[in-house]
Order: structure tokens, then sequence, then C-alpha cells
């Protein structure tokens, strides 16, 4: 199972709106066969890419995967089928499919006399693909806001200069981050700001994200980094803001606002129909207040570095109504490391399944 959650990563940022699944394939000898991982919406899902290598050798043997076998038609058919056609014996998998259109694979394999056994490492492989697993069970976007911070909480010196905060690893780490992420979104005052340009650099592969550019009053510079072709991008803006200018490629999408300002739950809403299952806020400090405000936030990834700044400088995260301690985000912490001199934590709004509530 270990093997089909590192085979599923492989597929991380890629498959949307599917999730990232591993599977292995063993024979009835218990030797691995075959292996695969879904590489992307319209392609073989894994337990087909693995079956395809196993070829007759999976007959009387194991499927080892990481969610439960689909059983649903959508572009491709459902994998508990094809495992039946394959002649398997038991089936393993890790998570129960959320999703209601697909779920129901393990009952129709059991019902063909297939051994199935559930919920095998189950807390590992939710970490694998928590992205589409959050997002799935929100009906909306998984948000992640990624930050860079010093260790009192400030994101830029009185003068307004930022870079850099925290080191060339932290840099590397956040762009592998980007890359697993299907979107990547940011507010007019970061683009002011930073001229960010949102794609993947520091030798980080994959398919870069959607740009996501927040941008009430339509006053993106027809210049701005993120206009280039190195990928689309989506600027938002308010519903009568007159239609910026630009390329081809790019897009304007118009929201209604909330006192004053874009209504970001009607965004993520947008960004689901697009097939956008996870959304990662790179933008300031009143960007992230109003996800944490409005109860639209999934994940903090911090990167905290040994620097002080005082109280002159820009704080990591504005006002979003916590008047008291009660009244504050409490977050689980999930994973600590360290990158260089900064420190990395991944903190959860939510706790996963076997992780302290």
């Amino acid at each position: 199972m270990r093997r089909a959650v590192s085979l599923a990563g492989a597929g991380l940022g890629r498959t949307s709106p599917n999730p990232a699944v591993g599977c292995v394939v063993l024979g009835a000898d218990g030797t691995a066969v075959g292996e695969g991982f879904h590489p992307g919406a319209g392609q073989p899902h894994a337990e087909v890419e693995a079956l395809a290598m196993a070829g007759e050798r999976a007959r009387g043997g194991t499927a080892v995967v990481t969610l439960e076998p689909c059983a649903h038609t959508g572009r491709t058919g459902p994998c508990a089928d094809a495992l039946l056609a394959a002649g398997i014996a038991r089936v393993v998998y890790a998570v129960p499919d959320p999703n209601p259109a697909a779920a129901g694979g393990a009952a129709r394999l059991r019902r063909a006399g297939v051994e199935v056994v559930g919920e095998v490492l189950r807390a590992e492989a939710e970490r694998g693909n928590e992205l589409w697993l959050t997002a799935v069970r929100r009906g909306r976007p998984c948000v992640t806001w990624k930050f860079g911070a010093t260790l009192d909480g400030r994101t830029a010196a009185p003068d307004g200069t930022s870079r850099w905060i925290t080191g060339p690893d932290s840099r590397r780490d956040a762009h592998a981050l980007r890359a697993a992420h299907d979107a990547v979104l940011v507010g007019s005052g970061t683009l002011r700001a930073d001229d960010p340009h949102l794609g993947l650099r520091h030798g980080v592969e994959g398919r870069a994200p959607l740009r996501v550019v927040l941008d009430r009053d339509g006053t993106i510079p027809a210049d701005a980094r993120v206009l280039d072709d190195a990928a689309p991008t989506l600027v938002v803006t308010g519903p009568h803001t007159p239609k910026p200018v630009l390329g081809d490629r790019h897009e304007v999408l118009r929201v209604p606002l909330v006192d004053g300002s874009l209504d970001v739950r009607v965004l993520l809403d947008e960004l689901w129909a697009r097939d956008v299952r996870s959304v990662l806020l790179e933008g300031g400090a009143r960007l992230a207040a109003s996800f944490v405000g409005r109860g639209l936030l999934d994940r903090v990834v911090a990167y905290v570095s040994p620097l002080l700044l005082g109280a002159g400088a820009r704080p990591v995260l504005d006002d979003f109504g916590a008047s008291t301690l009660m009244a504050g985000l409490r977050l689980h912490l999930g994973e600590v490391s360290r990158l260089g001199d900064d420190v990395r934590l991944l903190l959860r709004v939510r706790a996963l399944p076997g992780e302290a509530p």
C-alpha cells in the first residue's frame, strides 16, 4: 500500500477533477506483477494501468489501491468491472470513495465473490490525496494558504521589502507546493507590490496551475507578468468593472461584491465548475483574512524564518473578526520539517483521520 501511495503522488496537480490514485497488482503467489497511477482526466485509471502491466499474471491475484475502485462510467469505464474481468480475487483499498457518483465499487466486488479489505493505511493515503478528498467532501475547491514570514509573523519590512525573508530551500519547496495545486490565487495588492509570475521555477516540473488574480476595479496592467503565455490566467473583477485588456489565452470572470469586496465563495463555486479542485492562496494579509473570515480555509503551509522585524512591519494576516481567543481559528498541527534555516509547518483547519482532534 505504501508503494501505491507513492505512485499516486506522481499524478498530483494533473488529475483534476479526478483524484490522484496509485495501484499495485500482486500475482497469485504474492509477487508484484503490475503497478500504475492515474495520469489525468480522460486517461486510464490506476487500476487499469496496473492491470495492463500485469496481464494474465493478475488472474487470481490481489489489487492494492489507494482509493476504493470506482463503480461508475465517466470518461472511462468502472474500475470494479476491470478488476473482475482481469480475474482479481482480492482487493485491498485505503480510502472509501466520498464521491457518491463513483462510490460502490467495494460492494460490487463483494457481490461478485471478490474478497475486499478496506481502510488499510488510510491515514497515509488520506494525506497523499487530501486536496481532492477535502474538495469532494466540502463541495468546493480545497483552499491552502501559503506564506513565508518572520518568527514574529511579518511578511515585509516597514519599507515594503520582502525578498527574501525565507531561504532558497523554502522557495523551492513552495514551487513544488504550487505544482500540486490546480490554481494559484493572489489579490491586486500583491500584483501591484510584487508583479508575481505565479509559474513554476527552481527546477520544479509539472503542469503550471491556473493563475487567478482578484482585481475588483480592473486595474491590472497589460504588461503584468501573469499575462504572459506561460499559463492561462483568470482575472476576477466586479460585476460592473470595465473589462481589462488581456491576451487571447486569458479570461475575465465577473463576480458579485460583498461589503465592497469580491465574493470569494462565488469565486470558489466558479472554479469548481472549471474542474479546479485545489487553490493555493499566495496573496497578502487581506486576501487571507477574507477566506479565514468566511470559513473557506482548509490548510496552512507556513515557512517561518529565524528573523525578527517588529511591530512596524507588515503582518501576515489582517483582521477577520476574531475579538476574543474563543473566536480565533485554532489549527491542527500536521507536519513540521526544517528547510535550511527555516521551519515548514503544515496545519489543517480540520484533523485528518488518524490525527489528534
